[in-house]
């Protein structure tokens, strides 16, 4: 019946690629999405054998830039007419029906995103386009929620020829924001109709993530192509023939696990995973909701979490990966060669352990004996000489970290100071993950940057410029990092070192030179303030009279202190965020406008308190307390500014 109509109709599919996603998600900048594999085959593959099956015959693959690739890596069915439209420039969903259609004499056309899993049935949008008795038909994907039926679009349309002369004969056409209003403006008709399942397509990791879950949730869709391998099935769980996979293996589905796999001993896998062909999986990892690409490798005692692994990619031993897409930049032809030898070397390797394993056994036995008495010697070693280390920097910089604390004690303006050690600790910790997998290889080049260091303290102490000792403190930190753990640990901990320079107080001439503009400015600002609340002000230089209350604007009001407080709590939110570099250059510069508008609302507040309380000691608690209390107002600004940045730097979706 379906290819009844299929012939009658003289139908053709028009299906839509993406243009490649360059900077947000590396799997996308490297490879269409249209490629991206759902059980051993391309995700358009997929889509065209179904459209084959259902009694297509023709079908266009619109792209841009990509229609090559697209050729090359797909097997097309033997029964359709395929042919591939590389547009240069963008035409628009509306412009490739366009140019899909040519002077044939086509009547129906059916419009897929390439990136859709599980098509719906070709009667099913047949019926609903007659149905609704309209020039074109949108298909909305159906979404249950709290029992109510939702529906968003599938990016799924059909349509007759009669919408081609509502489309502009060259350039640029969408149809929702260009062909619909048109048509609607021409008295054509639009049809909106709801599919009975969803259609499973993807844009980013984490959609395609979700896609293959459901696919295997489903059992496949019944589409596990049979050319993938004869497949030993065991509940949901499909493994091909030909892979190997280690007796002491835990497996818990769903997971399909692809030909020449090699899984070996110790390692538990959680589904929803699929492992490709030639991938590698070393001992004693944990797998969870991954997709492990063609020709992938995964080290020893790894773990992996939410993750797609390029073609070819690598994850060293003792890694952990969440959430993540690893990308493998190497020549395809050189990975692909180098995986397979990495598969054939682990497969011969365990066949010739279990052949000598009695003496495998005795000789790994004392050789993990001396191995780990060695390793133990040598962390024992290093330990003991970090300590030294650590005691004769803290005897040497003793005084300068005396002097450090008598400003934290004694200065409103740097008190904060004294948390910033503490917050870098912290900081330290969250990324203690990333910092464990680097290499410990010592520099000789911290060695004369620390030199460097020294002369900069000496410096200061020759010409009595403290801030240049307690600046040789961190520097001797940085110098000190670099020297014993190398560059790869440095670069990992850099930012943490450029904070802590936020506990050192400003040099006194910059402190002096910034402290009567600020105090300028706090009280131009909240005269302005109380002006437009209506009050009647009068300033006599940093005085304000308000009514029968006088609020003087001294020097520890001038804002000083909700600068350096609030810039350290702005630089943590930066190094703890995961955001891209100048959204976080954002987020540092804007702190200084805010600290100076909350400290203008301080003010401004105290100086209103004053005309509604009276005694010295409640005007002691609004000034001395204001300054906390309106911190949750600029963190409460951070956060919004964030989230702007979150809606203003997404991903735009490509219209459709």
């Amino acid at each position: 019946m379906r290819e009844h109509w299929c012939k009658k109709l003289n139908i053709k599919a028009i299906i839509l690629t993406r243009r490649r996603d360059f900077g947000r998600c590396p799997l996308a900048s490297r490879l269409p999405t249209a490629l991206w594999p759902v059980a051993g085959r391309p995700v358009l593959e997929h889509l065209l054998w179904h459209l084959s099956g259902q009694g297509i015959e023709e079908a266009v693959i619109c792209s841009n830039g990509d229609g090559p690739l697209l050729q090359r890596s797909i097997a097309r069915p033997n029964c359709m007419q395929l042919k591939f439209l590389d547009e240069e420039l963008p035409a628009g969903t509306a412009g490739c029906i366009r140019d899909a259609a040519e002077s044939d004499a086509n009547t129906l056309f059916l419009v897929f995103r390439a990136v859709t899993t599980r098509p719906p049935r070709i009667d099913e949008l047949i019926r609903a386009h007659r149905d609704g008795k309209s020039d074109l038909t949108i298909m909305f994907e159906p979404n249950c929620e709290n029992g109510n039926l939702r529906s968003f679009g599938s990016e799924i349309y059909v349509c007759g020829r009669s919408v081609l002369k509502h489309i502009p004969e060259e350039g640029y056409c969408d149809i929702k924001e260009g062909l619909i209003p048109v048509m609607i403006r021409a008295g054509g008709t639009v049809h909106a109709a709801i599919l009975s399942e969803s259609t499973g397509h993807f844009r980013d990791r984490a959609g395609y993530l979700a896609v293959i879950a459901d696919y295997l949730e489903r059992g496949g869709g019944g589409n596990i192509h049979p050319a993938l391998g004869k497949w030993n099935g065991s509940g949901n769980v499909l493994v091909a023939s030909s892979a190997r996979i280690h007796p002491e293996v835990r497996i818990y589905g769903p997971v399909v696990i692809l030909d020449n796999a090699t899984v070996s001993e110790g390692t538990i896998i959680f589904g929803p995973t699929i492992v490709g062909r030639n991938v590698s999986i070393g001992r004693s990892s944990f797998v969870e909701k991954s997709v492990f690409w063609d020709d992938s490798s995964v080290g020893q005692d790894c773990q992996i979490h939410n993750c797609v692994l390029d073609y070819g990619a690598i994850v060293r031993n003792n890694n952990v990966v969440c959430d993540k897409a690893v990308v493998y930049k190497r020549s395809g032809r050189f990975k692909r060669g180098a995986a397979r030898a990495a598969a054939v070397v682990n497969s011969n390797a365990e066949r010739l352990c279990s052949a000598t394993l009695p003496l495998v056994n005795t000789v790994n036995t004392k050789l993990h004996t001396l191995a780990q008495s060695d390793l133990l010697r040598r962390r024992i070693l290093r330990g003991v000489g970090i300590s030294i280390l650590a005691g004769v920097f803290l005897w040497a910089y003793w005084p300068e970290f005396i002097d450090l604390w008598d400003i934290w004690r004694s200065s409103d303006e740097y008190s904060s100071g004294l948390l910033v050690p503490f917050l870098a600790a912290y900081v330290l910790w969250d990324r203690r993950h990333k910092i464990a997998q680097c290499h410990v290889q010592p520099s000789i080049w911290g060695l004369f940057a620390f030199i460097g260091a020294q002369a900069v303290r000496y410096f200061g102490l020759f010409f009595m410029y403290s801030f240049a000792e307690r600046f040789s403190l961190v520097l001797s930190v940085a110098s000190l990092t670099l020297f014993v753990f190398g560059w790869e640990v440095f670069r990992k901990v850099f930012s943490v070192m450029v904070f802590l320079c936020l506990m050192l107080p400003l040099p006194r001439s910059v402190h002096e030179a910034v402290m009567l503009p600020l105090q300028n400015l706090a009280t131009t600002s909240a005269v302005f303030c109380l002006e437009v609340m209506g009050y009647t002000v009068v300033r006599e230089g940093n005085i304000i009279h308000l009514n029968s209350a006088t609020v003087a604007v001294a020097e520890a009001c001038n804002g000083l202190r909700m600068v350096t407080s609030f810039f350290v709590i702005a630089s943590l939110v930066a190094l703890l965020v995961q955001r891209l570099w100048w959204e976080k250059l954002v987020i540092l510069i804007s702190s200084l406008p805010i600290a100076l508008l909350c400290n203008a609302v301080r003010l401004t507040v105290t100086a209103v308190a004053f005309t509604a309380v009276a005694g010295e000691r409640w005007e002691g608690i609004f000034h001395d307390f204001g300054g906390y209390a309106v911190m949750p107002l600029a963190l409460s600004i951070v956060v919004v500014e964030l989230w702007l940045l979150t809606k203003l730097t997404r991903v735009q979706e490509e219209k459709s």
